[in-house]
């Protein structure tokens, strides 16, 4: 036999990987194989391989009599969208996806060439985690993963993909990137697993439980978006890399401009209610502000008083922040305080302008975010926003009180432009919480202190609250009709799309973590 067909019968039999007995396995528990999640991301013919011939070099314990093509993961890069992105897909079929120290070389390897090259990277996690036959050399290897997610922070978009378990030290690695995708009944994280937990606390819990998407969509914050199935996952995750550029000194992908939706402006003169304390859905507004109501909304399950996510307006990629009046009243918790700072400050490490949407009442009272640490959280806001250079407009849409209102971009925190409807409110407080104080002694003279109470709060609302009163102190800088929202933001978009800001030197600021 030619020497380029042995090469082309071992190719084969390393793209095997664990054999035809372990693929249907995996397909037989709802799995794609790691080559097939690849041919899923990449556009079709461009991924190129690298790595194809590493096997690991252990000896200890069985190891030196185990196969392992590939030592368990496949790397390499691609197109995706006609553009260069770096990948590893760890197979399952392979020792279990297991990570030791080859393996993690081949991801060490695309990690490094994704930084100098300036692409995103990819990492499809569906491991055992560490292989313990190979000890400490398997827990050095997850360093160097380690280290490289954190030098390749705010340089190159980094996203995580759970189609599988994701134990111990492995799921550290996703923690330390931009976004974690979740499969739906098939990808679990945890530090420690059911087992463990069981028998140092006694704690009864199941492994999709612990660590489903569905616990890490809702309850942790841990993942960014999950997805039914593989197909939609993947799907999912090509729309993302759609609104992010390939590096910090990039722009994101440029699309047609759309119009917006239909009967748009008579929509948003409608949506917010008259009435301050009727709840709306603020995504209503931030779709018809979008290019085709085309609305990426980023862990839509966590924290739902507060809304983030991507849009584009005429064509370029932007990243909206809103309160959400329907959930808690839109205001501030631990939670949302975290959602918001994370997110701001992933727009701001690749230029993505922000658009922020107010309405929010100020921060949940409570003991119970008091003892949590509201202060610290609720502080991330306010470093966030100040400490980001990217073009920043806000729009107030109703309320707007008092610390919440400067956390939430105010024009002293470094808002570029601020806007606001007719509805809005900017004050101390609120109308109805301002007259007790203010109005103390009128209310407690007055013949009728209903009405007399009802009159001091329209007072206060037209003389302090009022979006004129802050326009006329330069804190807004238009009041809009609702109905030129779209074009307004466009148009202070446009103006600021050359915005340079110099900032003292410094090795990093220390944000209150």
């Amino acid at each position: 036999m030619s020497d380029w067909r042995q090469l082309e019968e071992h190719r084969r039999e390393l793209m095997a990987g664990g054999g035809q007995n372990r693929i249907e396995r995996q397909h037989a528990a709802q799995k794609w194989t790691a080559r097939e999640r690849l041919d899923a991301l990449f556009d079709p013919g461009s991924f190129v391989e690298l790595d194809l011939f590493v096997t690991h070099r252990s000896t200890l314990f069985g190891m030196a009599e185990a196969k392992a093509p590939g030592d368990g993961v496949v790397t390499g890069y691609g197109a995706i969208g006609g553009r260069l992105v770096y990948a590893f897909a760890q197979d399952f079929t392979v020792l279990g996806g297991s990570l030791g120290e080859m393996h993690a070389g081949k991801i060490h390897k695309v990690q490094d060439l994704a930084l100098k090259s300036g692409a995103p990277i990819v990492g499809i996690i569906d491991s055992g985690g560490a292989r313990i036959q190979e000890g400490i050399d398997s827990l050095n290897g997850y360093g160097g993963i380690f280290l490289r997610n954190t030098l390749s922070s705010g340089v190159i978009p980094q996203i995580s993909v759970i189609v599988g378990p994701a134990a111990g030290g492995a799921v550290y690695s996703p923690a330390l990137t931009d976004f974690v995708l979740m499969s739906e009944g098939i990808g679990q994280m945890y530090i420690t697993g059911p087992q463990v937990i069981e028998s140092v606390t006694g704690e009864k819990v199941t492994h999709e439980e612990l660590g489903g998407a569905r616990t890490h969509a809702r309850k942790s914050g841990n993942a960014h978006l999950t997805f039914a199935n593989e197909a939609d996952l993947f799907a999912g995750l090509k729309d993302l890399l759609s609104f992010l550029p390939s590096n910090n000194a990039a722009e994101p992908p440029r699309h047609e401009a759309a119009p917006p939706p239909e009967g748009f402006a008579e929509r948003l003169r409608s949506v917010v209610p008259q009435d301050p304390n009727k709840p709306y859905d603020v995504r209503d507004v931030i779709r018809d502000l979008c290019d085709r109501g085309d609305f990426l909304e980023i862990m839509p399950e966590f924290a739902k008083n507060m809304v983030t996510g991507f849009g584009r307006i005429e064509g370029r990629a932007v990243a909206i922040v809103g309160n959400q009046p329907r959930v808690l009243a839109g205001c501030l918790d631990i939670d949302a305080s975290d959602k918001l700072a994370r997110f701001v400050r992933f727009a701001d490490s690749f230029s993505i302008p922000l658009v922020t949407f107010v309405d929010t009442p100020g921060y949940l009272p409570g003991t119970k975010q008091e003892y949590g640490g509201i202060i610290r959280h609720g502080a991330k806001v306010l470093y966030a926003y100040a400490e980001a250079s990217v073009a920043k407009v806000s729009v107030v849409l109703r309320k707007a009180y008092g610390g919440a209102y400067l956390a939430m971009c105010s024009r002293s925190l470094g808002a570029d432009i601020v806007l606001a409807f007719p509805t809005a409110e900017v004050a101390v407080m609120g109308p109805d919480g301002a007259a007790n104080i203010i109005f103390r002694r009128e209310l407690e003279s007055a013949t009728d202190p209903v009405a007399e109470r009802q009159r001091l709060v329209e007072t206060y609302r037209a003389e302090f609250a009022s979006p004129f009163v802050a326009a006329a102190h330069g804190y807004v800088d238009q009041v809009i009709d609702p109905g030129e929202l779209r074009a307004s933001v466009a148009h202070a978009l446009w103006a600021l799309k050359e915005k340079r800001e110099d900032r003292h030197a410094k090795k990093h600021g220390n944000i209150p973590l």
